[in-house]
């Protein structure tokens, strides 16, 4: 039994029971329920609960604010969640305004990566006062060290943001790591094409999206950008990996789907990435 156990079983009583709960997830503070009904959840039954500071609905999600100790209620939530009957009942689809979808998408991808996030912004706020300080040259090895610290995360951030939106839309985990990989490739970037490949010609000069062609796709132009420590490309080019994904598991046969639906994948979404997505998600 968890340390919130009796906490724990009054939140899923007043949310409506374990029956209406289809599912949970959590952030820094808030335990975020997907309700079947939120009509049956008990909202001041929980304001004035001892351990909940507030309720509050936003995204599709029924948020119940916690604290800082939310992942250990989150424990003990879960654990009474999956005692319920193994037997699966299909959700009721509800009508989810498009703002609320995209809030949901948002918060869903980034979620996960908060904490790690603050914790290298602080590592590089650090590093470069302490190295303002006199404390240490910005050349010694401890300021190189801590500063690779400070920018693992948002130098591959597209690594990261691979994993938790393929998670979001429905992507093997994998398969949105080596989509983020890829677009992290150093050979691929802009920035560390050769001198010499450097300006083959510039797609649409004199405009506002003017932009350098280095190389091409099988005759097709393919816009230098630099992806490393991006967003939105790679959450594109997830989104549409995950579409490609079900395409293919539903015609490959079964007996090479294993290692067949992951490379067609990537072999269909990468260039449309590079070609397309990234340029448009970019500008």
């Amino acid at each position: 039994m968890g340390k919130y156990q009796k906490l724990a079983e009054d939140i899923v009583k007043e949310v409506g029971g374990k029956e209406n709960v289809t599912s949970l997830v959590h952030c820094i503070t808030r335990l975020r329920f997907t309700l079947r009904d939120e009509e049956l959840a008990n909202d001041d039954s929980l304001k004035n609960m001892e351990g909940v500071i507030t309720v509050m609905k936003s995204g599709g999600q029924y948020q119940v604010v916690i604290g800082n100790h939310v992942p250990e209620v989150y424990e003990d939530v879960t654990n009474i969640l999956e005692t319920t009957s193994t037997q699966q009942v299909e959700p009721e689809k509800k009508k989810v305004k498009k703002m609320d979808q995209l809030i949901d998408i948002v918060s869903g991808i980034f979620q996960p990566i908060l904490g790690i996030m603050a914790a290298c912004g602080m590592l590089k706020g650090f590093n470069i006062l302490f190295a303002t300080l006199g404390w240490y040259s910005e050349t010694s090895g401890g300021y190189l060290i801590i500063n690779a610290a400070g920018d693992a995360l948002f130098t591959f951030l597209p690594l990261f943001l691979g994993y938790t939106a393929a998670k979001k839309f429905g992507l093997k985990p994998m398969l949105g790591i080596a989509l983020g990989t890829a677009m992290c490739y150093p050979g691929i970037q802009g920035s560390a094409i050769s001198e010499g490949a450097k300006a083959m010609y510039t797609l649409f000069e004199g405009t506002l999206f003017a932009s350098p062609v280095y190389v091409d796709f099988f005759g097709i132009p393919l816009i230098s950008i630099d992806y490393t420590g991006t967003v939105i490309p790679i959450i594109f080019t997830v989104w549409f990996a995950s579409k490609c994904e079900r395409v293919f598991n539903k015609y490959v046969p079964d007996m090479v789907k294993f290692f067949f639906v992951p490379m067609l994948t990537l072999l269909v979404a990468l260039p449309v990435a590079f070609l397309f997505l990234g340029p448009i998600a970019t500008f």
